[in-house]
């Protein structure tokens, strides 16, 4: 297996991210940023889908033909809206933006907490798909929680503004709406909280994390 991996990505942040994944496999990340005119963003209902026509055209873009090729595709899953805006968030982002998603869903109110944010559930959902010079790996990760009645805060980008995670348990995985869990935000949105806190919650790190268990370790480790 190659230890180059070319990164299908122009953020900055998502390859800095993915090269410390991949360190710990003595895997070298780069960034492979091409024009909308060579990879074309295909009609898909979900993301895996749009990962794997992705690779696809990427594989024949690639520096080193023995390298391998990622990519790695997310959104934003509305229950009440039949999972929109999904594989459409950017565009759903850059069109009718947080005050469009709220907008949506303004008839969900209820004096409830809990019964609230079961009405308004939602989840941020990625998929990481590497071509590892045989066949394609896919990573998923999700990241359950609920849609607010209101924008909260500037950090983040994208819907995170809008977006309430679930509280975590001990191991990480989501609570029921109303539990409080080891990890948690308190009811503020991902435009609210840190990094280090969003982290703990991300989506695209645990499609990362699901991609990296299925590559063999480093010689040397078990």
């Amino acid at each position: 297996m190659s230890a180059t991996v070319w990164f299908l990505t122009s953020n900055a942040g998502k390859l800095e991210e993915a090269q410390h994944h991949f360190q710990q496999l003595g895997i070298e990340v780069k960034g492979l940023d091409l024009p909308d005119t060579v990879v074309v963003e295909p009609q898909a209902d979900d993301l895996e889908t749009v990962a794997r026509s992705k690779i696809a055209q990427a594989m024949n873009h690639l520096p080193q033909k023995d390298a391998m090729v990622m990519v790695e595709d997310a959104g934003l899953f509305v229950d009440a809206l039949d999972g929109f805006p999904g594989v459409y968030s950017s565009h759903a982002f850059s069109t009718i933006g947080n005050h469009g998603i709220l907008r949506l869903l303004s008839h969900l109110i209820d004096d409830d907490p809990v019964r609230i944010k079961n009405l308004r559930s939602a989840s941020f959902q990625a998929v990481a798909a590497l071509w590892d010079g045989e066949k394609v790996l896919i990573g998923k990760g999700v990241c359950k929680g609920a849609i607010a009645t209101e924008i909260q805060g500037e950090a983040g980008f994208g819907f995170d503004p809008i977006f309430i995670p679930s509280d975590l348990d001990e191991s990480g995985e989501p609570l029921s709406p109303g539990t409080l869990g080891t990890v948690s935000t308190h009811g503020q949105t991902f435009g609210v909280v840190g990094p280090y806190t969003k982290h703990q919650f991300s989506h695209r790190r645990r499609a990362l994390e699901d991609l990296l268990s299925q590559l063999p370790l480093p010689d040397g480790n078990e």
